[in-house]
């Protein structure tokens, strides 16, 4: 009996890992940090792929929420990674029957779409987030950036959540990606152009100056 017992057990638990990593629907085909002005700005995109029931639950009235995570550490070998900074971004979806668009709203901004397909596409590539101040940054520092996307559950009616648990198509999430990230040096400063030359051969004078006493 015991025998039989343990050999349940392990025989659920691999189907649980079986099913998660086959549910696992969001693939991370770009993720990287560049340096603009005074922060960092992500570039990732996702492969989100097209799925017929979540279009079938919007076209209902449900609202759909994808998140975006995004978290910076500083690994330390003698304890806990430091976390420098943490952040989220949520995407909704919604249609509008009377004007037959998608609506995709991130905080305050939002775009209308002609197409589920369109909306997703949409969410899939970020290009405009600033995610890290450069100050707090040092450049002799090498940091870990990770990323996440998922579709949040929690969000929907209960009735959906309650689907969610038997049916594999709401399960899509990217799980944690990370990789290393080292701010660049800061550019050296410019030096003072040369003086310009007169067809004499001498130096210009400089604007606000006279050429004598």
């Amino acid at each position: 009996m015991r025998f039989c017992g343990k050999l349940l057990k392990s025989f659920c638990l691999n189907l649980f890992f079986a099913l998660s990593v086959e549910a696992a629907g969001i693939d991370i085909l770009e993720s990287r940090l560049s340096v603009e002005g005074e922060g960092c700005v992500l570039f990732a995109e996702f492969g989100l792929p097209f799925n017929a029931r979540l279009e079938e639950a919007i076209s209902k009235g449900v609202v759909l929420h994808f998140v975006l995570d995004f978290e910076l550490k500083r690994p330390r070998w003698y304890w806990w990674n430091e976390e420098i900074v943490r952040k989220s971004r949520i995407y909704r979806i919604s249609y509008h029957a009377l004007t037959r668009k998608y609506r995709l709203s991130t905080g305050a901004l939002y775009q209308r779409f002609d197409s589920f397909g369109d909306a997703l596409a949409r969410i899939a590539r970020v290009r405009d987030w600033r995610v890290v101040d450069r100050e707090i940054l040092s450049p002799d520092e090498t940091y870990q950036a990770g990323i996440w996307m998922r579709l949040d559950l929690s969000s929907m009616p209960k009735t959906f959540q309650v689907d969610a648990l038997s049916n594999r198509d709401w399960d899509l999430s990217s799980g944690w990606h990370y990789w290393k990230f080292v701010l660049p040096d800061a550019p050296l400063e410019a030096a003072d152009p040369p003086a310009l030359e007169s067809s004499s051969g001498g130096a210009t004078p400089e604007s606000g100056q006279t050429g004598g006493q």
